[in-house]
């Protein structure tokens, strides 16, 4: 089966862009410094223009197969990466593939210098988490020809395919389960401030807007975790003292505050209803478990790379989108 791979641009299309040559341009590739600063301008903007990948694979294989798919995640620390993972390998390795992964802090600037770095390595795909990609990032994969599944979102626009789940709607879904269980006082806590976060919030506001209900949130670019939970919970009993319910983006912000409650003797959910997001298995060990929504990490793993591994063999793919369901897990804290 022929490859889908393209040509791309090298040094010769930059020098001749810029009116240099070759050598210059090899220069500035090893040390910017080596070459004036008008030129180190233009010769980057001409590699931006052009969507210039370097080439770490020998030439004789750079129209090859290398069996090598990249995964692109913001964060290697978070267990959801870390499932989604498991999934892609159990396919992967099965089939013969090698996953390179790399992580971008959930910033798009260094997105860009991963994918670069990864199509150098003349990989055969990608697997993608974010849906806002820098301009030089999609000029890259287009003129690198290598297919892409994007995860983690089901609904936004995506590049070509993508496999997830709605979480606006899921979000909305699991507000309107506490106003039904007579919370009317629901604050919405945020990390990170990533898309997904920014996605739940919508869906957040818009439960408490059909309820008739005001919506509040506590937003913050910190990483979630507990003890960004437990801040947050004191800064809302000062700022909103009748708060009845709090939903947190993740489940590592909501475990933060369920056990900063116990410490200071707010009963849960008599007194605050908590829940979280993703429904990691830690949550449904604590006492009282937490509620939370359970998103198929290891499927979306699996199936994204299914789609992957059939793009790249030239197979038809029938569905391009692929939404995951969620389950909705009231635990003890709702």
């Amino acid at each position: 089966m022929s490859s889908n791979k393209k040509r791309r641009p090298g040094l010769q299309e930059i020098a001749k862009l810029v009116g240099v040559s070759k050598m210059t341009v090899s220069r500035f590739l090893r040390d910017p410094k080596l070459v004036s600063e008008s030129l180190q301008l233009q010769i980057s903007s001409a590699i931006d223009k052009l969507g210039y990948i370097p080439n770490k694979a020998p030439d004789m294989l750079s129209n090859a197969k290398s069996h090598a798919i990249g995964v692109v995640f913001p964060s290697l620390t978070n267990q959801v990466f870390a499932d989604i993972l498991k999934g892609i390998e159990m396919v992967s390795d099965v089939q013969g593939y090698q996953t390179m992964i790399t992580h971008t802090g959930y910033n798009a600037d260094k997105e860009e210098l991963r994918v670069r770095s990864l199509l150098s390595y003349n990989i055969d795909g990608l697997i993608l988490t974010e849906r806002i990609h820098n301009p030089a990032t999609l000029k890259m994969i287009e003129i690198s020809g290598v297919p892409v599944v994007e995860i983690m979102d089901s609904v936004s626009p995506c590049i070509d395919m993508a496999v997830g789940f709605d979480n606006f709607t899921a979000t909305k879904n699991m507000i309107h389960r506490m106003i039904n269980k007579g919370r009317r006082h629901i604050v919405y806590f945020s990390a990170r401030q990533d898309q997904r976060s920014i996605i739940r919030q919508q869906g957040y506001e818009k439960a408490m807007q059909e309820a008739g209900l005001t919506p509040k949130t506590l937003a913050t670019k910190e990483a979630s975790s507990y003890d960004l939970g437990a801040r947050f919970l004191h800064q809302i009993l000062k700022e909103y003292p009748c708060v009845d319910g709090i939903f947190s983006t993740n489940d590592d912000l909501a475990l933060g505050v369920l056990l900063e409650c116990q410490r200071i003797g707010i009963e849960i959910p008599k007194q605050i209803a908590i829940v979280g997001f993703h429904g990691h298995k830690i949550g449904q060990y604590m006492n009282p478990k937490l509620a939370s929504i359970h998103t198929p990490r290891i499927e979306m793993g699996k199936i994204a790379t299914e789609l992957l591994l059939k793009r790249i063999n030239g197979e038809n793919i029938a569905e391009k989108v692929i939404d995951l369901p969620v389950e909705y897990l009231d635990g003890e804290s709702l």
